[in-house]
């Protein structure tokens, strides 16, 4: 028989049994971080003595625990697992049966080895990205129609509308916009203008590079230009400023008092998109023209008039129309993704600039998509 007393240790332990066989080690006292370390020694050599084939541990005797004790009896009975003992844990109630569970609960993810992610094949793989992508498209299409339906709702009760943040949208969306979007869209035209140039001089049709630049600009280039260059400077920043107010609680807040987040924060950001992004438009053709208009004069010996004429033959009010439609579904798109990846965000700032990111990218690609079918739809009907 094994016993050990020590008296200057809070814990006491004695065993009975031998080697080979099985064994019941009993403990009493207080079993405390100050005694872990000693423990740890004690019990270690305690197995490499008896070195039996089950042990049993019996806490009946303990007076107390904490949880530096429990971990040490966890840690205790991973040892002995290590050995190909058996260790089993008896007259554990109470306190330390309440820290075992505890501990045991608490420690039992991080004991476990790292297990190695499976490989998986390409099938596999393309069938997770399809649901991801699916399961995107259909939030996405569930916050439009909320989004739509706090819109219409809140234009029958207007009192309802932050009208002040509708105009501080507008202006920060179509004011502080409109010199890069003018910008952007005269160097446009001065490139499709000079490009197309070098071939249709060939065939002594330079005035027909005026038709060229007013069709392309009006109904393609200047409504995709203008929602892409609003989607990188505008919707970008209602994910970021959404998606801050997510991180500070600020929207739970709101909640909390009872407004509602869609009404009170993506309404106005809507409503303004709905009113800036046709007139931007607008401005980019025209300055898209006016780009080639500038070329014309000055480099293929065209007089302004006759540019303009023939810039007013090859439009139709149907193609002006079009593009006006075309830019108030790039402002709905815009606007839905950015609120809705502000709304998204969970964590810290790092989170913050991942909604900003995506945003930009969402919108982009919708916006291309939506131009496509627009484009199919314009060829169907001849317009």
């Amino acid at each position: 028989m094994f016993r050990h007393h020590p008296q200057e240790k809070e814990y006491g332990i004695s065993s009975e049994g031998s080697a080979g066989e099985g064994a019941v080690v009993r403990l009493s006292g207080r079993l405390t971080l100050r005694s872990l370390e000693p423990f740890g020694h004690e019990s270690s050599a305690l197995l490499d003595a008896l070195g039996p084939s089950s042990v049993t541990l019996d806490l009946s005797g303990m007076s107390s625990i904490d949880s530096a004790g429990a971990l040490a009896l966890l840690r205790l009975k991973a040892m002995a697992g290590e050995r190909g003992i058996p260790l089993a844990i008896s007259g554990d109630g109470g306190q330390a049966g309440r820290l075992l569970a505890l501990v045991g609960e608490r420690t039992g993810r991080a004991s476990e080895p790292p297990q190695l992610a499976e490989a998986s094949g390409f099938f596999e793989e393309l069938g997770e990205k399809t649901v991801s992508l699916l399961r995107e498209v259909g939030d996405e299409l569930t916050f439009q129609g909320e989004l739509l339906k706090a819109t219409a709702r809140s234009c029958l009760a207007p009192r309802a509308v932050r009208w002040a943040d509708v105009l501080f949208y507008m202006r920060r969306a179509g004011v502080d916009g409109f010199p890069i979007v003018s910008l952007i869209s005269f160097l446009l035209g001065l490139i499709i203008t000079f490009m197309s140039s070098l071939q249709l001089r060939q065939f002594g049709a330079n005035l027909y590079v005026a038709d060229l630049v007013a069709i392309s600009i009006v109904r393609e280039l200047g409504p995709i230009m203008t929602a892409i260059l609003v989607a990188g400077r505008s919707g970008s920043a209602f994910a970021a400023e959404i998606g801050t107010m997510q991180v500070n609680e600020e929207v739970d807040a709101l909640v909390t008092m009872g407004f509602d987040p869609m009404t009170f924060l993506s309404v106005p950001k809507l409503l303004a998109m709905l009113a800036v992004t046709p007139i931007l438009t607008v401005f980019a053709d025209l300055h898209g023209i006016l780009g080639g208009l500038v070329v014309g004069v000055a480099g293929l010996d065209l007089t302004a008039r006759a540019y303009l004429a023939e810039t007013h033959a090859a439009l139709t009010a149907p193609a002006i129309l079009a593009s006006l439609v075309k830019a108030e579904v790039f402002a709905v798109l815009i606007a839905t993704v950015g609120c809705q990846r502000g709304f998204r965000v969970r964590g810290g700032a790092d989170a913050v600039g991942a909604a900003a990111t995506s945003a930009v990218v969402t919108s982009i690609f919708l916006i291309i998509i939506a131009d496509s079918a627009f484009a199919l739809v314009q060829q169907y009907l001849g317009i």
